[in-house]
């Protein structure tokens, strides 16, 4: 494994772990981040653990495109019970993200440092979230950061059926994103038309997009 230093700057591809790990330690700075998120790495660690940067050889997208959308969603959609908002609660979606209980274990690795450095992402206009309301509470949601015509996403959560995924609908419907990273991949996001590519293939579309 190689450790990084001060200096922002990942190692070659080529020297990726088989579990899909490029790298481990340095910062989750402004500066940083970014420019993972623009070579197509990504933070995903526990609470205690060093950094762990990834950059899977098997990268789960969603070409906006292709999301599905089954007639039961489209009927609860055209009920318009639910609200969609963009931005105006991106604490409280994380906060859930972070916090809600979930079947698959996943959700804690969302340490307090990354809660922070995403927040203050969020500041600066490069993170951004989708939320959903049900009689004005905020019932699911998810949060990424935009790299131009590509959302980088990071989690979602629900506290209703279905409420994450009218979120995801909205993200690839209406936001203009020609492409949707999901990272690794998610069952229930391959139900919505996600499906796994490359990691060549992926970087060669984040490229064109920067």
């Amino acid at each position: 494994m190689i450790w990084l230093t001060d200096k922002i700057k990942f190692p070659s591809y080529e020297q990726t772990s088989e579990e899909g790990i490029i790298a481990l330690g340095g910062d989750l700075s402004e500066e940083r981040l970014i420019h993972a998120y623009k070579n197509g790495i990504f933070p995903w660690f526990s609470e205690g653990d060093p950094i762990v940067w990834y950059c899977p050889f098997e990268r789960m997208v969603l070409f906006t495109e292709e999301i599905k959308v089954s007639k039961s969603i489209r009927n609860i959609l055209n009920k318009k019970e639910f609200v969609i908002t963009e931005n105006t609660a991106f604490k409280e979606v994380i906060y859930n993200c972070k916090s809600i209980e979930r079947k698959d274990g996943f959700g804690t690795w969302i340490t307090n440092d990354m809660e922070k450095a995403y927040l203050n992402l969020h500041k600066k206009g490069i993170a951004k979230s989708i939320e959903v309301w049900l009689d004005k509470k905020l019932v699911g949601g998810l949060y990424g950061l935009e790299i131009n015509d590509i959302f980088c996403g990071e989690s979602m959560f629900s506290k209703v059926s279905n409420a994450s995924k009218i979120a995801f609908i909205d993200l690839a419907q209406n936001k203009n994103y020609k492409l949707i990273d999901c990272q690794v991949y998610n069952e229930h996001l391959a139900s919505l038309g996600a499906t796994e590519i490359s990691r060549e293939h992926f970087l060669e579309i984040l490229k064109e997009g920067i």
